[in-house]
């Protein structure tokens, strides 16, 4: 684990459980956690910040797409791939400077893909042409992961066992509202600007974002406790992190917990517009509402549950309410019990949101609870397998068009039951585990 002196208590988050940390007596470099810790407000406002930037530069650029289609005179589906492009850079470049920041610290690779996403988003604003438009957004996604990648790695520097979970639910308070006010802000810049007004505003953020990290949050990761080595060790890293039983089965948990969410933002404009009838206004109102459920129960979750329940007892509680509102969406959608109508589902989808906010910070902090070692590889790790999952199962839930939501409901169902095998068969919670082994370090002790 992680090593701090007593010097090093927070400073404004109590707690009242029992201490993760090794003994007074270990060797601490705890001169920059002290530092970072006490500013703690203003870390969690940054590290919020970073952590809603992938879906600010996402969310924001959708309401536009109409006008990109026909001011640069592209197809509809090649406009598409200006969104498909920033996805993929962000999954990839998290696997790419997930493990740069375990080398080299946190602040020198954050501040480089800050500076990256700046320029590559101010040139987006320039873009002549669709192709050149993909490009950058590309380039624009793979800055923008040491965003993400680098803030959780921050979270586990400083933070440890509850609260790290703790912490990570602050996080959604901040990014979780992101989604939401995303396009509100796109359709509005769209009211004094063209298009290319979104990637104005998203370079003013970003750039922001860039002098906060350099003036305010400073360096986590103590030389002593870098990695070493080239590409081959990164990669040796990564293979002994997946090679532990039970961080893989975290990391599967939370993917598959991720597949479920992004078939829902995938399937649900045509499930509630297109089959039951609701308004763009409607759906706008109770996507919002979900969202907003989502946040509350991730606060229940930070402020009540933590220290008081177990985060695996969380977690699973989580499980159970999403397999069963995917269980009760498929027996709607297939006419089991008659036709169902829309206050049903629009209550099943939003259970189901909300149990988000019970596994995602969960899965995040088991998961690098047992990594201080590879803080960056492991949410590279985290980040890039969410990603990619729930790439692969967006896709599927249109596989039967637009007019049935058998496939969203199947899609999120058969996701909840991987999900719940990989937290069972690979977690095992129930069983007292041994710490992760680390080649060349020193014996961590085994968490509670």
């Amino acid at each position: 684990m992680s090593e701090r002196g007593p010097s090093t208590a927070p400073s404004h988050e109590p707690s009242h459980e029992p201490s993760h940390e090794p003994p007074a007596g270990s060797a601490a470099p705890a001169a920059p956690l002290t530092a970072a810790r006490r500013t703690g407000l203003l870390v969690t406002f940054i590290l919020g910040g970073l952590s809603a930037l992938p879906p600010l530069s996402m969310d924001m650029y959708l309401p536009a797409l109409p006008e990109v289609t026909s001011a640069l005179r592209s197809p509809a589906a090649t406009v598409q791939l200006t969104l498909t492009s920033c996805l993929a850079g962000m999954a990839l470049g998290q696997l790419v400077i997930g493990p740069m920041s375990d080398k080299w610290g946190r602040r020198r690779p954050l501040l480089a893909g800050m500076v990256v996403y700046v320029l590559a988003t101010a040139i987006c604003a320039l873009a002549p042409s669709a192709g050149l438009l993909i490009g950058f957004r590309l380039l624009q996604g793979l800055a923008g992961a040491a965003a993400i990648v680098i803030a959780r790695a921050v979270v586990r520097d400083l933070y440890e066992g509850v609260e790290m979970a703790r912490f990570f639910s602050t996080l959604m308070l901040i990014s979780g509202t992101a989604p939401i006010i995303a396009p509100l802000i796109g359709g509005q810049v769209l009211r004094f600007a063209d298009w290319r007004g979104v990637f104005v505003v998203l370079t003013a953020v970003g750039l922001a974002l860039t002098l906060l990290v350099w003036r305010s949050l400073g360096e986590t990761l103590p030389p002593e406790r870098r990695q070493t080595g080239g590409v081959g060790a990164a990669l040796r890293t990564m293979r002994g992190l997946l090679g532990d039983r039970v961080f893989a089965g975290y990391t599967l948990t939370g993917g598959f917990s991720f597949a479920v969410l992004f078939s829902y933002i995938s399937a649900s404009p045509f499930v509630v517009q297109e089959i039951y009838g609701a308004s763009p206004q409607a759906f706008s109102l109770l996507f919002g509402l979900n969202s907003v459920g989502l946040i509350v129960v991730g606060q229940i979750n930070g402020k009540l549950l933590v220290g008081r329940v177990s985060l695996d007892k969380a977690l699973a509680a989580g499980l159970a309410v999403i397999t069963a509102a995917s269980v009760a969406l498929l027996l709607m959608s297939t006419g089991v019990f008659g036709k169902a109508g829309l206050v049903p589902v629009a209550a099943a989808l939003f259970v189901l949101m909300s149990a988000m906010g019970l596994l995602l910070p969960n899965t995040n902090a088991q998961a690098l609870m047992r990594t201080p070692h590879a803080a960056g590889s492991a949410s590279a790790l985290l980040g890039t397998s969410s990603f990619l999952v729930g790439a692969i199962a967006s896709p599927l839930v249109g596989i039967a068009g637009e007019d049935t939501a058998v496939p969203m409901a199947l899609v999120q169902l058969t996701c909840s039951l991987l999900a719940v095998a990989c937290f069972l068969g690979m977690c095992r919670p129930w069983r007292p585990r041994a710490p992760m082994a680390v080649p060349d370090a020193p014996a961590a002790p085994a968490a509670p």
